[in-house]
């Protein structure tokens, strides 16, 4: 889907703050309330925008370590990946899961209350998924940057 300045406009100030009203993303952007409500109906429906959520502070809910964790299978067949990631997808400390290409198969972002309950995870979800033959955990000292996606900056340069 090709994006213009207005939609550019609508997904920055969005990003800023999702519980703007229609009246006021409308007034920021320069379009009447029901032509602002037409494009981001559009935006919503071709997935440029795929949803509307809160942002969680983990540190906050009692899950403060933040652990990026490599995985290995033992095969690549489509059978292995689907049961691997099934399990993964009930482990509820996953927080993200990417399929990689390189020397793992897997990168996993993962919360946890402390050491020990990373160790519980580690034991009693990541080592029993299917097909895990080798897990590589690093632990993040601090965030940096946290993006929930692309900046749209990004999309106006592309757009010209």
């Amino acid at each position: 889907m090709a994006l213009d300045r207005i939609d550019i406009a609508i997904l920055d100030s969005l990003q800023k703050d999702g519980r703007m009203s229609n009246a006021t993303l409308a007034e920021k952007v320069g379009l009447s309330q029901s032509a602002c409500s037409r494009r981001l109906d559009i935006l919503e429906k071709s997935g440029v925008i795929r949803g509307y959520h809160a942002r969680l502070s983990n540190k906050m809910l009692g899950h403060p370590v933040i652990v990026i964790v490599n995985i290995s299978l033992s095969g690549q067949a489509d059978k292995q990946l689907r049961e691997f990631e099934a399990a993964v997808k009930l482990c509820p400390n996953v927080l993200v899961c990417y399929l990689m290409s390189g020397e793992y198969d897997y990168l996993l972002r993962i919360a946890a209350k402390d050491l020990e309950d990373y160790e519980r995870i580690h034991k009693f979800w990541l080592s029993a998924m299917p097909h895990v033959t080798k897990i590589n955990s690093s632990f993040a000292l601090r965030e940096v940057a946290d993006r929930t996606g692309l900046g749209v900056e990004t999309a106006l340069v592309d757009a010209g």
